[in-house]
């Protein structure tokens, strides 16, 4: 059952045909079959994107794309797509708050992006990128607390006074005697 949930994730559910190869080959059918080349795998439909800690978005909703690198490098770097993009369409949104879209939309904009490249792997990239578009998606929802201004305590008070009292004395002991002392 386990290894037909592994495909049903992978392939998608509307494979009867590999279920029933799987069935009769076992194993062996999943190792066989090959994968297209140069495209980004597409996500598990259940996973989410945890952007704060009441606010997580279902991963349908970001386009998620990946293109070549580019930059120096060989056969590999000129033709796997390991950098992926990523966007999010705050009005579209359907998880997020009136207020929340209101406040991403006048931080950020209409559409969010994101991007990472650093790694030589699509998958690693994706998990940076998304990483990256949730710290995005948080900053803007911050809301920093209302400041509440506070009279200054007595004695912090007494000590301001004394030492710009200290201060005044030694700065007069170092002018030079007048006429009139």
């Amino acid at each position: 059952m386990i290894l037909w949930q592994w495909i049903t994730a992978a392939a998608g559910p509307d494979s009867l045909a590999d279920r029933r190869l799987v069935e009769s080959c076992g194993a062996r059918a999943i190792r066989s079959r090959s994968r297209p080349r140069g495209r980004a795998v597409s996500p598990p439909r259940h996973e989410v994107v945890r952007v704060t800690e009441r606010l997580a978005l279902p991963i349908d909703e970001f386009e998620i794309r990946a293109t070549p690198s580019g930059g120096p490098g060989g056969q590999h770097a000129n033709r796997a797509h390991t950098r992926v993009e990523i966007r999010f369409d705050v009005a579209a949104s359907a998880t997020l708050s009136e207020a929340q879209r209101d406040r991403i939309l006048a931080k950020l904009g209409p559409v969010v992006t994101s991007g990472s490249s650093d790694e030589r792997s699509q998958r690693r990239n994706r998990a940076t990128a998304v990483e990256r578009m949730a710290e995005r998606l948080a900053a803007a929802l911050h809301v920093d607390p209302i400041r509440r201004p506070t009279r200054p305590s007595r004695g912090s008070v007494t000590r301001r006074l004394a030492t710009k009292q200290r201060a005044s004395v030694r700065k007069a002991e170092r002018r030079m005697p007048g006429r009139d002392d």
